[in-house]
């Protein structure tokens, strides 16, 4: 098996380059305009976070990819599970709540919320749902991670973080 290509960019910004401009020159260099996106529904799979907390990845990340991702002629969305256990993740009603109310409502990110496994969580998983949308595909093209402590982001086929967006074609 070939080993995974690892992109990196440190949190650090410069007068000359941003971290959003960091972060669509990363996706870039990863290979994300090589995809066929065109007229194809893309899944962007985040953590929209927990109400009151801040362990997520901001919104205008989420954007470039978005925006990167119409750019290509491909139609993005967001996309999360709903939790097992009880909190503002539980269902998929209080679960759009969160993400608008964490900032992730389609005017900031420029693309609308879908609950992966339905209404209660009960439809299917996530890794069926995002299946469903390309079946030849087995793996997340792209998975980005972003660590707001520790401020890193990187690019892989098969990272898990609960911080993250996974780009699904």
């Amino acid at each position: 098996m070939e080993k995974s290509k690892v992109y990196f960019a440190d949190f650090h910004a410069t007068p000359n380059e941003t971290l959003l401009q960091k972060l669509r020159r990363l996706i870039d260099r990863a290979g994300y305009a090589s995809l066929d996106l065109k007229d194809k529904f893309v899944a962007l799979k985040i953590h929209f976070g927990e109400m009151g907390n801040l362990a997520y990845m901001r919104p205008n990340y989420a954007r470039v990819v978005a925006d990167f991702t119409k750019e290509l002629g491909g139609k993005p969305f967001l996309t999360d599970a709903n939790t097992l256990y009880v909190g503002s993740r539980k269902n998929a009603i209080d679960h759009i709540e969160t993400a608008y109310r964490n900032g992730f409502d389609p005017f900031v990110t420029g693309c609308h919320v879908v609950i992966a496994d339905g209404l209660k969580g009960t439809v299917c998983s996530t890794s069926f749902f995002l299946s469903s949308i390309n079946p030849t595909i087995p793996n997340p093209a792209i998975n980005i991670i972003g660590n707001t402590n520790t401020g890193y982001l990187n690019a892989d086929i098969a990272s898990i973080s609960i911080i993250a967006i996974s780009i699904i074609i």
